[in-house]
């Protein structure tokens, strides 16, 4: 019978997982033993610390549901997200980057038509958003599909809402014939993560802003080129150099440039000033 001692539970452990059938969680699992293991001997852990962690782990589990998701929330503000789509995303320069998903997207959103407004009358300065799909070689992608989502003018997602039982400020707009797309809704507002939560909790003791700059959320999956996952962010934004999630890239700052009474990228007019933005999504063929 072999005694379990401080010096030799980590190899008893790493033994143990690496009985998994699959080679690929075999390998997932051993590793993180180790990694798990020489963290508390780095830091010393103590059973105090432990337990609250333990706790803290089981208030994450408890607060998420279906409209919230507090354990992608700490892999967001961790740094984990973004390192995870660097790793799975390393895309040809000249391709729109990808960042995180985040954890308020909802599936199966309105199909709109070209330059259909997904604000719905909610109160914001009217934003046009245009421009192209194209892949590398600056061929249109005609038929693609953005699905795309946003905060409202208090920063808050539809999920946030507990009143809202529709689809707010999330559409599917398709591309045409020459890749051209056309969104219309409202200027997004810089927003803070929810700081209710454990996640907050955490936050709220260090000196780390838990604020995101203004953007615009985007997911375009289209057959034959990698899936695409990133933001648009407004020029001149708060908290572009400090995003609590680490989602800002500079290919990603456009400018929402003020503009009059008057014609839209549409084809139709505004009554009221606007702004207007402009993009051109590059897709990478799948290997």
């Amino acid at each position: 019978m072999q005694l379990v001692t401080e010096d030799n539970i980590t190899d008893l452990a790493v033994e143990r997982w690496a009985t998994a059938e699959d080679p690929r969680l075999a390998e997932l699992l051993t590793a993180l033993v180790r990694h798990l293991h020489a963290f508390a001997r780095e830091v010393r852990l103590t059973e105090a610390e432990w337990m609250a962690a333990i706790q803290w782990l089981n208030r994450t589990g408890q607060i998420s549901n279906e409209k919230r998701e507090e354990f992608i929330l700490t892999s967001d503000v961790l740094g984990l997200s973004m390192l995870v789509v660097q790793m799975n995303h390393r895309l040809h320069p000249e391709a729109t980057p990808a960042t995180v998903l985040g954890p308020f997207h909802i599936e199966g959103s309105p199909e709109l038509d070209h330059g259909a407004d997904m604000s719905q009358g909610l109160p914001g300065r009217p934003l046009y958003l245009h421009g192209t799909v194209r892949d590398l070689d600056g061929a249109p992608v005609a038929g693609a599909v953005l699905d795309v989502w946003q905060s409202d003018s208090e920063g808050l997602y539809e999920s946030q809402h507990a009143d809202v039982d529709e689809a707010r400020l999330r559409a599917k707009y398709t591309t045409r014939e020459d890749g051209s797309y056309c969104v219309r809704t409202i200027a997004p507002l810089g927003y803070s993560i929810p700081m209710d939560g454990p996640v907050g909790d955490l936050i709220s003791r260090t000196r780390i802003s838990h604020f995101r700059p203004a953007h615009i959320h985007f997911l375009l999956n289209v057959p034959g080129f990698e899936p695409l996952i990133t933001h648009l962010f407004e020029e001149g934004a708060q908290y572009l150099d400090s995003d609590v999630v680490f989602g800002t890239k500079q290919e990603l700052v456009v400018a929402f440039e003020p503009r009059e009474p008057g014609p839209t990228p549409d084809g139709g007019s505004s009554d009221v000033p606007w702004s207007e933005a402009r993009y051109d999504f590059v897709l990478q063929r799948s290997a």
